[in-house]
């Protein structure tokens, strides 16, 4: 008989806790709670959860070390980092650390369920997450995360800063429906002087550049009314 997947919910706060697991218990999954990240390595070991939210701001050992102390145990368990931090770059750094996802504080409980359907579908067991790799090929492009070059049948693409970063969050998220306001939010960062359009543009600048056609795309999809999906199969690169 299939299982409800295990999710560890970890966070300080008991007003984020005690509304968020009865929702996800709502939700099909089994949920088990931890006030901080040492109770969380605890409750790691022995309810061996499918995926981890998990808070970065904790009393004892925060969010980002639980994070690394696993990565470090080569365990790849799924994790959603819950942040209130702003900064894109400081975002990438958690993500290139082997985070699976992040959300901001404050957030809808239901873009977070969203968001852990949709990193339960991609995870591969055992493997690190696909935001943690450092090089990602999809068809005949492919994306060097760490010396921020993109390359298309063997040959590099000339690509601006803020498109090639908003590739590499396309690509991180493959078969997932990514609005406008959360590119703008997750590539341009909180208080960015940028609306929606920005995001259009860039998109059209991948376009043009990796020579996907819009009506018949290999990588990027419009979604009308709401934002983009990178539909092409995604994996790590050696």
């Amino acid at each position: 008989m299939e299982t409800n997947p295990r999710i560890l919910l970890v966070d300080d706060e008991p007003a984020i806790t005690g509304n968020l697991a009865p929702l996800l218990g709502r939700a099909g999954f089994e949920v088990a709670v931890a006030a901080d990240g040492e109770e969380a390595l605890l409750k790691i070991a022995s309810f061996a959860p499918a995926l981890i939210i998990l808070d970065v701001m904790m009393p004892k050992l925060d969010g980002r070390e639980v994070l690394r102390r696993l990565r470090r145990a080569d365990n790849w368990t799924p994790v959603i980092l819950l942040t209130q931090v702003g900064d894109s770059s400081e975002r990438a750094m958690a993500l290139q650390e082997g985070a699976d996802d992040y959300l901001n504080k404050p957030f809808d409980p239901y873009e977070l369920v969203a968001r852990l359907r949709a990193v339960l579908r991609r995870a591969s067991p055992g493997r690190p997450p696909l935001a943690a790799a450092q090089r990602l090929a999809s068809g005949d492009l492919m994306l060097d995360r760490q010396s921020k070059r993109a390359h298309v049948s063997g040959k590099e693409v000339n690509l601006t800063p803020k498109a090639l970063a908003l590739l590499e969050y396309l690509i991180t998220h493959p078969d997932e429906l990514l609005t406008r306001d959360r590119l703008l939010d997750a590539v341009w960062g909180w208080g960015y002087p940028a609306g929606t359009r920005t995001v259009d543009t860039r998109v059209a600048e991948l376009r043009r550049v990796l020579g996907d056609d819009a009506t018949d795309p290999d990588y990027i999809e419009t979604v009308p009314g709401q934002g983009y999906r990178f539909v092409g199969q995604v994996e790590s690169a050696p």
